[in-house]
Formats: C-alpha cells, structure tokens, sequence
C-alpha cells in the first residue's frame, strides 16, 4: 500500500496507536473507562478523525486493550513479550508494528493510548508541519505553566535549597517561554523512525526536529488517579455543554 500522496488534505501517514498492558502507576489504564468511553478508544478516534492519516494500527500487548482498539475500527497488531516489558522503547514497538502490518507509509504518526484528550486538529497541523519543513519529526509541546524551570530547585538532605538555574524572576509574567513535550502526538518520517542507535534513544526523531504549540491543559496524558479526575472533569463539563447547546437549539 503506498500511502504518499500530494501535500494537500489526502491522507499520507499511518497512525500507529500504543498501549501497554502493564502500567504501575494506574493498573489497566488504557481500557478504564474516561466519561464512559474507553481511554484507548479515544485515541484511536483522534486518528481515525485526522484527514491526514489513512491506516490506523494499534500496537500492544494486552487483550483487553486489543479487543477495544479493534472494536472502535484499529487493526491490532500483538507486540512480542521483548518489546513489552518495562524497558522497551515506544520506537522500537512502533517499528514492529509497521513492518508486522507491511505497511510502507513514508509519515508515521504516533500516538499514545493514554491521552484521552487532545485538541480538535492537533494530529493534521504535525502532519503539515513535518511535509511543510521537511523536518525529520514533530512533537506537540505544551507551555510549562507554573513549573517553570526558573522556579524549580534542587533540595539536599538537611533540607537546603539551591537554585536549578540562578535568576532573580519573581513575577510568572516576567518567566522567558519554556515549553515541554506533551505526549499529544509525534510525526516522524519511516527513515527516521527506522534510524536505530543504542547510545542515542531519541535518534529515531532525527536531527531536524520541529515542535507545534498547544494551549496549556489541552492535552491530559493519564499517569496516575489524579489524571484521570482531570480527564473525566473535562470530557464532563464538554458533554454538558454540547447537551445544552443542542437544547437551546431545539428551543429556538
């Protein structure tokens, strides 16, 4: 299947969706349900909803999470037990994953399962992005918020207090911009994605790596309870908005 198409709205990436069976920090995360839809189901949405992408794969080791991927419309490819454990890098089960579904897209867009909430758009504009500059990958980044590295320190054990980095800001409007990546998405050319070296785990992004910008608190990536309180409050309040929109409007 040959997915490279023209730099316009076709669709010229394959999505690969990954969810591991195993997490510590909130057990059986990626099938626990976020406003009542499974948090894998909802990234595998986001790609299916994404102009640019023509094929979406699901990556993981679990059952249940394969089961629900393949419900809401991902082919499901099982990864191996080496590629499953604690140590195994996202690349290298995303690498698995397209050579095991024989797919040839030159544009791999990657996607983590557990990130139930994602602005409307974001996997189109890294798509654009990485075709536009002809960069090597794109990564969504986020503002830092209040936990500007400014404003971090490092504490011994007696309890004293030195500066991560010396400055003399007070004020958060007078903090230079930082941005960290948020996990939303990750569009990576195959050449890239297959660039392997031991010494060097990022490789796989390459050398020209470029970023697209979200809105603080735009994208929820779940890691532990608090998270998901998050997630649900959020997807909660939107439901209830859009159920009071589609009432006005039957009203008016």
């Amino acid at each position: 299947m040959n997915q490279t198409q023209p730099q316009n709205e076709s669709p010229v990436a394959t999505a690969v969706v990954i969810g591991r069976a195993g997490s510590k920090g909130l057990p059986r995360k990626h099938v626990r349900l976020v406003d009542g839809v499974p948090m894998i189901a909802r990234s595998v949405g986001h790609a299916l909803a994404a102009r640019r992408v023509g094929r979406v794969l699901c990556s993981t080791d679990g059952e249940a999470i394969a089961s629900v991927a393949a419900a809401v419309g991902a082919e499901v490819l099982v990864r191996p037990a080496a590629l499953a454990s604690d140590h195994a890098t996202v690349d290298a089960g995303v690498r698995h994953a397209i050579e095991a579904s024989g797919d040839d897209a030159e544009v791999i867009v990657i996607l983590y399962g557990s990130i139930p909430i994602r602005p409307d758009g974001l996997i189109d504009r890294a798509v654009a992005r990485l075709i536009d500059t002809g960069a090597d990958s794109v990564q969504s980044y986020s503002p830092v918020g209040k936990h500007h590295p400014y404003w971090t320190c490092r504490l011994d054990d007696d309890g004293r207090i030195a500066a991560w980095q010396d400055n003399d800001v007070f004020r958060r409007q007078d903090l230079p911009p930082a941005f960290i990546p948020d996990g939303g998405v990750i569009a990576v050319r195959r050449a890239s994605l297959f660039r392997v070296d031991p010494e060097h785990p990022h490789a796989f992004l390459g050398t020209d790596r470029r970023g697209v910008l979200n809105e603080l608190g735009t994208v929820i990536d779940v890691d532990d309870e608090i998270d998901l309180l998050v997630a649900e409050a959020i997807l909660e309040r939107r439901r209830r908005a859009d159920d009071a929109s589609v009432r006005a409007g039957a009203e008016a």
